[in-house]
């Protein structure tokens, strides 16, 4: 190769460094889309848009939400992965974009090369709730479903939904056949539980908190690695002698995939502190969640790990697959 040529090489890559660099240096220069795969009023979107808010705040460029429902939160999911990578299509997403890579047979983005995980934003448990007739504990409640197998049964918000998945994951490490019936949401599931219609539940914290307190449902177990705050009297499933509920929920900030990696620091740059910020840190509790934060790395991490978990599960239990 000659020397002209290098050299001409050598500039064009420097040239092609600057330009991404002044990108970075003056992002955001225009409105940044959040897009929401679910309809507002939900708790998810009301998470996106204070947090939208307090980021619209601190850039002084505004952070618009955007509610994608559909498919189980893969219309929106889609419209990120075919977004330019340039930090203006942004998607706030719950656990359940792991779930979908197995429990769709065919989706429109490959769920891990199409997206980059930039922040952990929340973490969250699901609570075990049962009705008040049925014994106090989960070494109970094992012990009855495995005398009377096929008689008790799990309410879920939904199939392939995080408490159905979660429910067959009991089933499996307990060694019971306890029945799924689906619901459509935490609607029409939580009086279903109330008037033991269905007797067991893995609820959000946030659907089950109430009931608890007042003593309709009686509270047998949390998922995750540590008792919650909110319920610091419930042992942890992990306590119970099930290692397998190590497991969390959790609200994350994903980029389009080959997002660069100045703009992925600046955008969880801004997310970590508004989680931070005071007024919204004494929200968290009752709206059922922690603030995280965490690396990009992490977060990467912790999503391909619920991928391989969630893909078990579904095997596992022969979850019939969504076309």
């Amino acid at each position: 190769m000659s020397t002209l040529a290098v050299v001409s090489r050598s500039f064009a890559a420097l040239c092609f460094l600057a330009a991404a660099l002044a990108q970075a240096q003056s992002y955001p220069v225009k409105p940044v889309r959040l897009v929401v795969p679910f309809p507002p009023g939900g708790a998810t979107d009301l998470v996106a848009r204070t947090l939208a808010q307090k980021v619209t705040e601190s850039w002084k460029q505004q952070v618009v939400v955007e509610n994608r429902a559909g498919a189980g939160g893969n219309i929106g999911a889609d419209a990120v992965a075919k977004s330019a990578p340039d930090g203006y299509s942004l998607l706030l997403n719950i656990q359940g974009q792991s779930i979908s890579a197995s429990l769709y047979r065919k989706l429109p983005f490959d769920a891990i090369k199409d997206f980059t995980p930039i922040v952990q934003l929340t973490s969250s448990y699901l609570v075990l709730v049962g009705h008040p007739r049925l014994p106090g504990s989960v070494k109970e409640i094992i012990a009855m479903a495995k005398a009377q197998p096929g008689k008790l049964n799990f309410g879920s918000t939904g199939l392939g939904a995080p408490p159905h998945l979660t429910a067959e994951l009991f089933n499996s490490v307990a060694g019971t056949r306890i029945v799924h019936i689906p619901y459509k949401g935490d609607a029409p599931l939580t009086p279903a539980l109330l008037t033991d219609e269905v007797q067991l539940a893995f609820l959000p914290l946030s659907a089950a908190l109430q009931h608890v307190r007042s003593g309709k449902l009686r509270a047998l177990g949390v998922t995750g690695p540590k008792r919650g705050a909110a319920l610091p009297e419930v042992p942890t499933l992990v306590e119970s002698g099930m290692r397998e509920f190590d497991i969390a929920g959790w609200i994350g900030i994903f980029g389009p995939g080959n997002l660069p990696r100045d703009i992925v620091a600046q955008v969880r740059g801004e997310f970590i502190k508004a989680i931070r910020l005071p007024d919204v840190m004494e929200k968290w509790p009752g709206w059922g969640y922690e603030p995280v934060g965490g690396t990009p790395e992490e977060f990467g991490a912790k999503y391909r790990s619920d991928i391989d978990v969630f893909a078990k599960i579904i095997r596992d239990a022969k979850v019939p697959l969504v076309e």
